[in-house]
C-alpha cells in the first residue's frame, strides 16, 4: 500500500462524524455549498440593514451582491448532493454562471442601472440563471424519463454483488413473491431490491448465487428497476422477475449465543466456482450471503475443513478494535509470534520484522517500541538497492526493533509513515487473542467490512461485502456468531448431480 495516501478530506470527516455516513463525496460538498450560501445571505442581509438604505452606499451594494449570490449557492447546493444525469447538473452549473453574471453586472452598473437602462437587462439575466438551474434539477429528469440500462448488460458477468448493495434475500417458503413467465429451463432470475442507500436496483442471479449482471445503477422507486430490468429480459432466457424485500438483522449484544443445534437460521452452501475452485459461503434463510471464505480451495475436502474451523472458531471469537491503530499479535505459517501495527482501514504501518518463540516475547517487543519511538533520531531512513526508501527504528546497540515492511517511492513518503507510526503507536492497543477473533475496519473505498482472523494471521472469512457504517459491520459478524456454529452444510453441486441422476431415470 502506498505510504502515500492522503489524509480524509476535513469536510467529508467532519460530515461523517457529525451528520450521517456519505453515499458519495458529492453529497458532502453539496451540503457544504448549501450551508456557505445561507452564511452568505445572513452576512448580505446585516450589511444591506446596517448601511445607509437612502443612498447607494458600497457597503449596502456589497450586501445586495452578496444577498444574490447566497441565492444561487442554495440553488446549486441541492443539485450537487442530488444523483442527477450529467446533462441535469450541467444545465444547473450554467444557469448558476449565468446568474454569477447577472450579479457582477448589478455591481457595475449601480446605482445609476435606471438611468443607463440597464436595470431590466441586469436583473432578467439574473433570473434567467435562476430558471437555468431549476431546469437542471427539476426539468430535465423529468423530461429525459427512465432511466435505462443497455440491454448489451445483460450479457455482461459479475462476479461479486455490488458493495452498496445488500446480499439478494431468497424468498421463505412460504412467501409469495410475484414472478412472471417461469420457464423449467431457466437457471437464473431477476431480483429486483432496494439497497442501503434506499435506491431500487435489480440484478441476474443464477441459481448457484453467481451474479450474471446487473443494472449499475440505483433507482428512485422500484417500479422504474423493473422497467430496467424489461430491456434486458429478452436475451436472459425467461428468467423470472422477483419482486424482493431486503430483511436487515437487527443489532444486539456483543457477547451473543449462538442459536442451539437444529435452530440456526443460516446454512454454509459449498460450491465450485467457474474457475474449478472449491468455495463456501454462510447464506440466512432469507438469502442473504452474510459471510463467504473469500478464497478458493483445489478439493472438496479442503473448503469442507475451512467451514469447520469457521464453526469451532466463530463463537467465541473476540472483537478487535483499532481505535485509529492497534498493535496485532498473532502467529505465522513457520509457527513464530510476530507483531504488525494496523491501522482500522487495514493499512499495516509498522512490524517488527523477525518471529519470536514466545507470545510474550512478541508483546515485549511492542513495548520497546513503545519506549523508543518518542525518539526521532532512533528512526533511519535509507534509500535500498531497488532504489525504494524504507525506515527501520533501532535502539540504543543498534538493533532494528521495527521497520516498515515496504519501500516507498520517495524519502518523503518514508517519512510521512514514520510521522504516523510516530504518532500513532504510543497509544496504540495490543490486540492480543487466543485462537481467532473478529476485526471490523475500514477500506480504501471508505465501506466498513469484517473479517474472522486466525491467530497465524490467516483470514478464515469475511462478510464479502462493505457496509456503509461500522454498526453495519457489526450486526453482519452477529448474524454470523448465532448463525455459523450450528449451521448445516448444503452441497450445491452434490445437489444438482443428484437432479441430474433423477431426471435421466425418468
Amino acid at each position: 500500500m502506498s505510504g502515500n495516501q492522503s489524509s480524509p478530506d476535513v469536510m467529508v470527516q467532519w460530515y461523517r462524524d457529525r451528520i450521517a455516513e456519505p453515499t458519495t463525496d458529492d453529497e458532502v460538498y453539496g451540503y457544504w455549498v448549501f450551508v456557505f450560501g445561507v452564511l452568505l445571505g445572513v452576512l448580505g442581509i446585516l450589511l444591506f440593514l446596517t448601511s445607509d438604505v437612502g443612498t447607494a452606499t458600497t457597503v449596502g451594494k456589497a450586501g445586495i451582491g452578496l444577498a444574490a449570490i447566497s441565492l444561487v449557492l442554495l440553488m446549486i447546493g441541492p443539485v450537487i448532493r442530488l444523483p442527477l444525469r450529467r446533462t441535469a447538473t450541467l444545465v444547473s452549473y450554467a444557469g448558476g454562471a449565468v446568474a454569477l453574471i447577472g450579479v457582477a453586472g448589478f455591481l457595475s452598473a449601480y446605482p445609476g442601472w435606471r438611468q443607463s437602462g440597464l436595470a431590466v437587462p441586469v436583473i432578467s439575466l439574473y433570473a434567467f440563471g435562476l430558471v437555468l438551474v431549476a431546469v437542471g434539477a427539476a426539468l430535465v429528469p423529468i423530461v429525459s424519463g427512465t432511466r435505462r440500462v443497455p440491454e448489451a448488460a445483460a450479457t455482461g458477468g459479475a462476479t461479486e454483488p455490488e458493495t452498496d448493495a445488500v446480499a439478494a434475500a431468497e424468498p421463505e417458503p412460504d412467501a409469495d413473491p410475484e414472478a412472471v413467465d417461469e420457464p423449467a429451463e431457466s437457471k437464473a432470475r431477476f431480483e429486483v431490491f432496494e439497497d442501503r442507500g434506499g435506491k431500487w436496483r435489480w440484478r441476474l442471479r443464477h441459481r448457484n448465487g453467481n451474479v450474471i449482471a446487473d443494472g449499475g445503477q440505483g433507482y428512485s422507486s422500484r417500479q422504474k428497476a423493473e422497467q430496467g430490468l424489461e430491456s434486458v429480459r429478452a436475451n436472459a432466457g425467461g428468467a423470472p422477475a422477483v419482486r424482493e424485500e431486503v430483511e436487515v438483522e437487527t443489532g444486539g449484544d456483543p457477547a451473543i449465543e449462538p442459536y442451539p443445534e437444529g435452530e440456526s437460521r443460516g446454512t454454509f452452501e459449498v460450491y465450485e466456482d467457474d474457475a474449478g475452485e472449491y468455495r463456501w459461503r454462510l447464506i440466512h434463510a432469507n438469502g442473504n450471503i452474510v459471510a463467504d471464505g473469500g478464497e478458493g480451495y483445489t478439493d472438496r475436502s479442503a473448503v469442507e475443513d475451512a467451514v469447520e474451523r469457521v464453526r469451532d472458531y466463530v463463537g467465541d471469537a473476540d472483537y478487535l478494535t483499532a481505535d485509529p491503530t492497534a498493535f496485532d499479535v498473532y502467529r505465522d505459517a513457520a509457527d513464530e509470534w510476530r507483531w504488525r501495527l494496523v491501522h482500522r482501514n487495514g493499512e499495516i504501518l509498522a512490524d517488527g520484522g523477525e518471529g519470536y518463540a514466545e507470545r510474550t516475547n512478541a508483546q515485549d517487543g511492542i513495548e520497546r517500541v513503545r519506549e523508543r519511538v518518542g525518539d526521532e533520531d532512533a528512526f533511519e531512513v535509507f534509500e535500498d538497492d531497488a532504489g525504494e526508501y524504507r525506515w527501520r527504528l533501532v535502539a540504543d546497540n543498534e538493533e532494528i526493533i521495527a521497520d516498515g515492511g515496504q519501500g516507498f517511492a520517495s524519502e518523503r513518503g518514508a517519512r510521512d509513515a514514520v510521522k504516523r507510526v510516530r504518532e500513532h503507536a504510543p497509544e496504540a492497543d495490543a490486540l492480543d487473542y487466543a485462537d481467532a477473533a473478529f476485526e471490523v475496519y475500514e477500506d480504501g473505498a471508505g465501506e466498513f467490512r469484517w473479517r474472522l482472523l486466525h491467530e497465524n494471521g490467516q483470514i478464515l472469512g469475511d462478510s464479502g461485502q462493505g457496509y456503509a457504517s461500522r454498526t453495519g459491520a457489526v450486526n453482519g459478524l452477529q448474524s454470523v456468531k448465532r448463525n455459523a456454529p450450528n449451521a448445516d452444510i448444503d452441497d450445491l453441486d452434490a445437489a444438482d448431480d443428484d437432479a441430474e441422476d433423477a431426471d435421466g431415470q425418468h
